[in-house]
C-alpha cells in the first residue's frame, strides 16, 4: 500500500510538471533485463535481473523524452545459487553496500527504427555516461488490457572494470553486453491496475 501511494504521489508530481509529454510507468512484469560476457574467450554466457522498475516520458508531438530505470541487483539470477552468490559479492555488485542500478537518461529524440538514448549509469557507487541503441520504440493501445502502453528494446555495450568490478579477469570478459526489453503502461492506467493488484 505505501508503494502504491508513493507511485501516485510520483506519477502527479511528473504529470504536473510536463504538461504535453505523457508518464509511463514501467511494467515489470512484462520488462526483461539480461546481460552477456564471454567465458574463458569461449561461448557468451547470458544471466539476468529480475526486478526493474522505473519511468518513461515521452512527447508524441516531438519525438522527444526522457526515461529512469531502476534495477535491483540482489535480483541477478544465473541459475546457479552459488554463482548469485558470488555476483552479489563485493567483487561483482557487491549488493550489500550498492542494491541498485541506476539509468537516467538525458532527453531522448526518435529517429526511427534505429534511435539512442544517453545518460547516466550507476554501478556499484561509480557513474558513467553511457549511449542506449534503441529499436522498436511504439506506442499504442494494449489489444489485452486496452491501456496506452509503449514499449522498445535497448542494448550497451560497457567494460565491467570501468564499474570497480576487476575480478576474475581471467575467466570472465571484460565487455558486458546488457539488453534491455520493456513494457510501460500510462501512468493513469498503471495506477489503475495497481490499486487492484497491491503487489503492482
Amino acid at each position: 500500500m505505501k508503494r502504491f501511494v508513493l507511485l501516485t504521489a510520483l506519477v502527479a508530481s511528473a504529470t504536473s510538471a510536463l504538461a504535453a509529454p505523457e508518464t509511463y510507468v514501467i511494467d515489470s512484469s512484462r520488462t526483461s533485463s539480461q546481460f552477456s560476457y564471454r567465458y574463458l574467450g569461449l561461448s557468451s554466457q547470458t544471466n539476468r535481473f529480475e526486478k526493474i522498475s522505473g519511468m518513461v516520458v515521452f512527447d508524441r508531438d516531438s519525438q522527444s523524452g526522457s526515461a529512469e530505470v531502476t534495477i535491483d541487483a540482489a535480483s541477478v539470477n544465473t541459475g546457479q545459487a552459488l554463482l548469485d552468490a558470488q555476483m552479489k559479492a563485493a567483487d561483482f555488485f557487491d549488493t550489500a553496500n550498492y542494491p541498485v542500478i541506476t539509468f537516467r537518461s538525458g532527453k531522448m529524440s526518435l529517429n526511427g527504427e534505429q534511435s539512442s538514448l544517453s545518460g547516466d549509469l550507476t554501478i556499484k557507487g561509480v557513474t558513467r555516461t553511457v549511449t542506449l541503441a534503441v529499436t522498436h520504440f511504439q506506442c499504442m493501445q494494449d489489444p489485452d488490457s486496452r491501456v496506452e502502453t509503449c514499449g522498445a528494446n535497448a542494448t550497451l555495450t560497457l567494460r565491467r572494470s570501468d564499474f570497480n568490478m576487476r575480478k576474475y579477469a581471467f575467466l570472465v570478459g571484460n565487455d558486458i553486453t546488457l539488453n534491455l526489453a520493456f513494457k510501460a503502461v500510462k501512468a493513469q492506467s498503471y495506477l489503475q491496475l495497481a490499486s487492484r493488484d497491491p503487489a503492482k
